[in-house]
């Protein structure tokens, strides 16, 4: 029965849930002015890759619908994406280009970071975070690895239930380190 709702579009509100859900993690003000992040489209382009892998990881994981549901996540996150190319006055012709530039760097960090949380230890976490959300600048990653891996944990955990409610609630960043 529950997989008769998950068909076609019928599942467009609970993955704008989701979506939004990440994207509040992303743009969560302690990043940009307490952790060091960028806070540019480079910089929250940066978060909202790794923001969204953990969510994309615990909905593979599930059995189905979870894994539909990730990539249903995956297509919002980049027509939204799309949308915001457009909106900074990127052309019609544009866009195409820059969308195939986007996605593969999208695709490789989270396959990246996808990695690095499977992983035993956080090395490869926090090099991947080091690298592509500091820029290889000397900032320290480690409250970020952290704070991602708490996260990681915590989506992991939760029921496909929550995730089919249009629930994935990411822990405060500014409570976590507080």
């Amino acid at each position: 029965m529950i997989f008769r709702f998950f068909r076609g579009s019928q599942n467009s509100r609970i993955i704008d849930q989701l979506h939004g859900e990440v994207m509040a993690a992303a743009r969560q003000p302690y990043f940009f002015t307490r952790m060091g992040v960028a806070d540019s489209l480079e910089g929250r382009f940066e978060c909202l890759a790794l923001m969204s892998t953990p969510v994309i990881m615990a909905l593979a994981a599930h059995p189905e619908p979870g894994p539909q549901m990730a990539q249903d996540l995956t297509d919002a996150i980049f027509a939204h994406l799309d949308i915001a190319l457009r909106e900074t006055g990127v052309s019609d012709v544009g866009i195409p280009k820059k969308m195939k530039k986007l996605a593969q760097s999208y695709l490789g960090r989270a396959s990246a970071y996808r990695a690095a949380l499977t992983g035993p230890d956080d090395q490869a976490l926090q090099a991947a975070i080091t690298r592509n959300v500091y820029g290889g600048e000397g900032l320290s990653a480690a409250d970020l690895t952290r704070y991602v891996r708490a996260c990681a944990h915590e989506l992991a955990d939760l029921p496909l239930a929550s995730y089919v409610s249009g629930h994935a609630p990411f822990p405060s960043a500014e409570q976590f380190f507080t």
